[in-house]
């Protein structure tokens, strides 16, 4: 999607520093952290929003996961604890109309949602 700043940042037009990428996902931190560590975790494939996962994307949708469980690990939050938040829809805060999680970790979370 030619207006969508996640793609933009996919294909290189936005700069971002990546902390994870591979051929179907990648993830950068946050620009406006809600947390010590706040990454977005994104696929490469503009899927709008969770309502939008068709069976095809059935192992996107275990990769991104498996990918956050492994960004939560490099960043030592497996044994502390880490929130994975899915946005879904204008109403819920999603305000990126691409799939994607935010992993939230470094400090108690306690009430903290977005």
């Amino acid at each position: 999607m030619k207006n969508c700043v996640f793609c933009k940042i996919v294909s290189g037009e936005i700069t971002s520093e990546f902390v994870y990428e591979d051929d179907r996902v990648v993830a950068f931190y946050d620009r406006a952290p809600l947390t010590p560590i706040h990454i977005l975790i994104i696929p490469r494939l503009h899927i709008p929003t969770f309502n939008d996962l068709q069976i095809e994307h059935k192992e996107l949708a275990g990769h991104l996961l498996l990918v956050s469980q492994e960004i939560a690990r490099q960043n030592y939050l497996q044994d502390k604890g880490y929130r994975l938040v899915m946005n879904c829809g204008r109403d819920a805060g999603q305000e990126v109309n691409h799939l994607h999680f935010h992993l939230l970790g470094g400090q108690p979370l306690g009430e903290l949602v977005r």
